[in-house]
C-alpha cells in the first residue's frame, strides 16, 4: 500500500509540475504576444506619423531614431520632468520643449535645418508604442539580402511565427508523455492490487489516435494550401533592376526632393506616373556627373533623350524610351485613385511605398493585399471636420457633435464596402 501511495504521489507531484510549467510557459508566450501586438501599433502610427521623415536605423530628412529614448534620458532631468517626459513634450509640439528652455530640445531644434511636425492628438500611451517599435524594429522581422532582380526586403513574418509552432509541438509532446506516465502508473497499481493486467494497445497504433492525426493533417494540409494561394501575385520585396540605377536616397533623402516634383500626376489622377525625363533634364542639363556612379548612368539619360552634353543641344532621331520596370502591380479587378488618397486622405508616400528617402534601389515595401487595404481603413482616421470633401455626410457630422461617435474612420464613411475597390 505504501508503494502504492507512494507512485500516486509521485503522479500528483509530475502532475502539478508539468502544469505549472505549462502555465509559466503560456504566460511568457502571452507576454510575448502582447510584445508583438505593442509592436505592431507602434509601427502602425510610426508608418503614418513619422516615417516620412524618420527611418529607425538610418538618418533621412530627420536623424535615425534607434537609441532616441536613451539619449533624452542621458540629458537628465529639467525642472522636475525627466528625459523621456521631455522627448514626449517634444513629440506633442516641440515648440513647447524649446520655449520651456530644455537645453536638449534647443539642441535638437538647431541641428536641423527643416523643422518637425507636431503631433498634439497623439496620446502618451500612443507614443510609447511608437518608442517602443523604434527601439525593436527588428524584433519581429525578418530579413533577406538584397540581390539584383530577385531582391527581397525586411518583411514582417507572414502567418504564425516559428514560436507558435515551437510551443504547441512543445505542448503535444508533453500530453504525449503524460498519458504513457498515466499508462505506466495505472499499470503498477493494478499489480500490486493483484489484478489482471491486460496488453494495451500502444496509443500510436489506436484508432481514435489514427483519427486524431489525420484531423491534424487535414487542417494543417487547409491551412497551408489557403496560405500559399492567398500569396499568389503578391510581390512584396520585389526590387527588380532598372534600366538606370536611379537612387531616390540621394535624390528623395540628401537633396530632399518632394515626391510629387518627380510623380506628377499622383494628386491628380487614378495612377502615379513615371516621371518624365524631361523632368530628369531640368536638373541633369547641369549635372552630368553623380556621387556614386559617375557620368555612367546619367549618360543614359542622355541617350534616352537624344541630348549631346558637349554641344548642348537636343537630337530627337536619337531619342529612345527607357523600358522601366514596373514594381507595383494590383489585380486588374482592384480600383485605387492616388488622387483621392493624396488630396482627401492627406496620405503621405511613404504610409504604401516604405520610407522611399532610404532606398537605394526601390522595392515594394508593403503586400498591397486587401487584408492589409482593408486594415487601413478600419484603423486610419480621416480629417473629417475639417475636410470640405465630408461635407454632406450629415449624419456623421452630427454623431461626432453629439458624442455618439468619438472618432471617423475611412471604414465609417464606407471605406470597407466592396464597390469601393471592385469594379
Amino acid at each position: 500500500m505504501r508503494s502504492e501511495h507512494n507512485h500516486r504521489a509521485a503522479f500528483k507531484f509530475s502532475f502539478k509540475a508539468i502544469f505549472a510549467f505549462l502555465f509559466t510557459v503560456s504566460f511568457l508566450f502571452a507576454h510575448a504576444q502582447d510584445d508583438k501586438a505593442k509592436w505592431e501599433e507602434g509601427k502602425s502610427m510610426f508608418k503614418s506619423n513619422c516615417a516620412s521623415c524618420h527611418n529607425p536605423k538610418a538618418d533621412g530628412t530627420g536623424p535615425a531614431l534607434a537609441g532616441v529614448t536613451a539619449r533624452w534620458e542621458a540629458a537628465g532631468e529639467f525642472k522636475g520632468k525627466t528625459g523621456t517626459q521631455w522627448l514626449h513634450t517634444w513629440i506633442h509640439n516641440w515648440h513647447d520643449a524649446v520655449s520651456a528652455g530644455d537645453k536638449y530640445a534647443v539642441d535638437m531644434a538647431n541641428s536641423r535645418p527643416s523643422e518637425m511636425n507636431v503631433f498634439v492628438s497623439l496620446k502618451d500611451e500612443d507614443i510609447d508604442k511608437i518608442l517602443f517599435y523604434i527601439e525593436n524594429a527588428d524584433k519581429f522581422v525578418k530579413t533577406a539580402p538584397v540581390v539584383a532582380a530577385t531582391e527581397t526586403a525586411t518583411t514582417e513574418e507572414k502567418g504564425p511565427s516559428a514560436t507558435l509552432y515551437l510551443f504547441v509541438g512543445f505542448l503535444l509532446m508533453l500530453v504525449i508523455i503524460l498519458i504513457i506516465v498515466t499508462n505506466k502508473l495505472d499499470k503498477i497499481v493494478a499489480e500490486k492490487k493483484g489484478e489482471a493486467v491486460s496488453a494495451k494497445t500502444p496509443f500510436y497504433k489506436t484508432l481514435n489516435f489514427k483519427v486524431a492525426l489525420l484531423l491534424v493533417a487535414i487542417v494543417y494540409s487547409g491551412y497551408k494550401t489557403v496560405d500559399v494561394f492567398s500569396h499568389f501575385g503578391r510581390q512584396q520585396g520585389y526590387a527588380p533592376t532598372q534600366p538606370i540605377r536611379f537612387s531616390h536616397a540621394l535624390h528623395a533623402g540628401t537633396h530632399k526632393i518632394d515626391c510629387q516634383y518627380c510623380h506628377q500626376t499622383a494628386n491628380k489622377g487614378k495612377n502615379s506616373n513615371i516621371p518624365s525625363l524631361n523632368t530628369c533634364m531640368n536638373c541633369h542639363k547641369q549635372v552630368s556627373k553623380g556621387p556614386k556612379y559617375g557620368t555612367e548612368e546619367i549618360a543614359k539619360i542622355y541617350a534616352a533623350v537624344g541630348w549631346d552634353a558637349y554641344n548642348k543641344t537636343y537630337d530627337e532621331g536619337k531619342a529612345k524610351p527607357v523600358e522601366w520596370v514596373r514594381i507595383h502591380n494590383l489585380p486588374d479587378h482592384v480600383a485605387f485613385n492616388h488622387a483621392t488618397h493624396v488630396n482627401v486622405g492627406k496620405v503621405k508616400c511613404q504610409t504604401c511605398h516604405g520610407p522611399v528617402e532610404t532606398m537605394e534601389t526601390v522595392y515594394q515595401y508593403s503586400p498591397l493585399s486587401m487584408g492589409w487595404c482593408i486594415n487601413c481603413h478600419r484603423n486610419t482616421e480621416v480629417q473629417f471636420a475639417s475636410n470640405n470633401y465630408y461635407s454632406v455626410y450629415t449624419k456623421i457630422h452630427e454623431d461626432l457633435k453629439n458624442k455618439k461617435i468619438d472618432k471617423v474612420t475611412v471604414a465609417t464613411v464606407g471605406g470597407t464596402e466592396c464597390q469601393r475597390c471592385h469594379y
